[in-house]
């Protein structure tokens, strides 16, 4: 497998760290694209090959994706960062779009294609919902969160047209304990102030980092699957249950809700959108596939 090359964007990240270990264990060649080469070298020493990128365009790397095994673009600013100013929702649509299409850009120019085009998404795709299962056949809906992830699949859309088989990968709230949104959920427990928030009762659709890489890995190796996947745990949880398994594995109370007037004026926008509605997705093409979660 030495002589298999994977391209990855977003390396760096929550979920590229342990995706780049994982598949540069397994023997394939991994070339991250970073602003900060350096950065890089020093998360993944000599387990990767580093290449300066500008996240927008194919310039200085695009020949890494001639005759490369895939290309997996996790690229994208950070949605929990900060305030959603209209400023920082720029910077997330604009950050996805120009990632994916520079990927289709070195797609379009390489000789002889990839295999395998990974692109990103979130479930946020479906927009919010209330108790119903949704599954990859459900339609998507609205609200800037699902804009977002419309545009950021349908930027590496034209390697289809090439003859490249293309995965979308919608995944749930990714929770693992050294980054990403757990951590932020645990810490009001840690002092005897957790709870759910708002009225507890919105889906939380969540899956464990572990199963994101080996989901990713099934998907990447599988040559008979395409199209949109939910990477998601098969047992979706509502805000309230999350709060009660979360208190009774710290050994805490799940008392105190917190209310949604003061999630509004603490987060503005993104409590509404991100921390108030939820969406109820199971992982169905996946189940399908055979792909068997830890």
């Amino acid at each position: 497998m030495g002589d298999k090359r994977v391209v990855l964007t977003g390396a760096t990240g929550f979920l590229g760290r342990p995706l780049v270990r994982y598949l540069a264990g397994l023997g394939y060649e991994v070339v991250v694209l970073t602003r900060d080469p350096d950065k890089s070298r020093a998360l993944f020493g000599d387990r990767c090959v580093s290449e300066r990128w500008d996240g927008k365009s194919a310039a200085g790397w695009g020949r890494k994706a001639d005759g490369a095994f895939a290309v997996i673009n996790l690229a994208g600013d950070n949605l929990g960062e900060g305030r959603w100013t209209e400023a920082k929702k720029r910077r997330i649509l604009d950050s996805r779009v120009q990632a994916g299409r520079a990927v289709a850009e070195a797609v379009e120019a390489a000789g002889t294609k990839p295999e395998v085009v990974i692109q990103s998404s979130g479930i946020d795709y479906y927009g919010p919902h209330a108790d119903e299962e949704l599954d990859e056949t459900a339609p998507s809906g609205g609200g800037f969160l699902a804009d977002v992830c419309r545009q950021w699949e349908d930027s590496t859309k034209a390697v289809e047209a090439w003859g490249v088989r293309r995965v979308v990968t919608r995944s749930g709230v990714v929770l693992g304990s050294d980054g990403g949104a757990l951590p932020r959920l645990v810490m009001p427990f840690r002092f005897f102030a957790g709870g759910p928030l708002g009225n507890g009762r919105q889906w939380f659709s969540w899956i464990h980092l572990e199963d994101e890489v080996l989901a990713v890995r099934f998907l990447l190796e599988r040559k008979d699957l395409a199209g949109p996947f939910n990477l998601t745990a098969p047992n979706p949880l509502t805000e309230k249950q999350f709060c009660r398994t979360v208190a009774e594995a710290m050994k805490r109370p799940c008392w105190l809700p917190i209310p949604a007037f003061v999630l509004r004026l603490a987060f503005g926008e993104k409590a509404e959108a991100a921390l108030l509605t939820g969406k109820r997705v199971v992982p169905r093409r996946l189940a399908q596939a055979g792909f068997k979660f830890r």
